[in-house]
């Protein structure tokens, strides 16, 4: 199995728009979240949490800037890139749109080429490993692109799934991750895999890291989950 790619949640109430955005993020690999109102979105968001929002600004009852405010002021979700899409072109409105939280603003009509471009820039902050970037945590070294692993300059052995939880802990040290969250961005969050299966994996990654010497990066916070560093 891949590394399972970032999920974009589109928020446009145009369905023809939606699903140009959709075949779009599609075809580059993206797993795709469709919303057409604020009020769906908000919920979706709270379901999915989605790696990346492309949000339009004019929806009905909810407004996307409503929204972006919304996501922003959560500490739950304010990590969330938002590209904010919108036919306002004035500068004053792509200053309410970036003052607001949005991560990046694009005016409509716009390139899909030029949109593409956008996101994997926003996600190559956010899921690094996901766009093939190299990632470092101490004496460790992550390829993701040539789907390599070192540490202390020696190559490590790493089966498929150790690899995809290294990469997931890499990208965020420190932050504590749940046995749930790590089922989601590890096998996906449409397979069924029993939460001790984490823990087996967590194992093995270990004795990995640990192949040639070294302490223990990867901390079990009691009662949570794992967090490396």
């Amino acid at each position: 199995m891949a590394q399972t790619q970032p999920c974009v949640l589109v928020v446009e109430d145009e369905g023809a728009q939606r699903e140009v955005l959709k075949y779009n993020l599609e075809a580059e690999g993206f797993g795709v979240v469709l919303a057409e109102n604020g009020d769906e979105a908000m919920l979706l968001i709270a379901e999915e949490q989605p790696d990346l929002i492309v949000l339009d600004w004019m929806l009905p009852n909810v407004s996307g800037i409503e929204v972006c405010r919304r996501v922003k002021a959560d500490p739950v979700t304010r990590q969330i890139p938002i590209i904010m899409l919108s036919a306002r072109s004035e500068e004053v409105d792509r200053v309410r749109g970036l003052e607001t939280g949005a991560d990046d603003y694009v005016v409509k009509p716009y390139s899909v080429v030029e949109l593409m471009a956008r996101l994997r820039t926003q996600l190559r902050r956010t899921r690094p490993a996901s766009m093939g970037e190299r990632l470092t945590f101490g004496d460790i070294i992550l390829d993701a692109g040539e789907h390599r692993v070192f540490r202390a300059g020696q190559p490590l052995h790493l089966g498929p799934t150790e690899f995809r939880l290294l990469s997931t802990l890499m990208e965020k040290p420190g932050r504590v991750w749940s046995r749930e969250q790590l089922l989601d961005r590890v096998w996906g969050r449409d397979i069924y895999v029993d939460t001790r299966t984490i823990d087996v994996h967590v194992g093995r990654l270990r004795k990995a890291l640990m192949a040639n010497g070294g302490d223990n990066p990867v901390r079990t916070v009691r009662g949570t989950g794992y967090s490396l560093g």
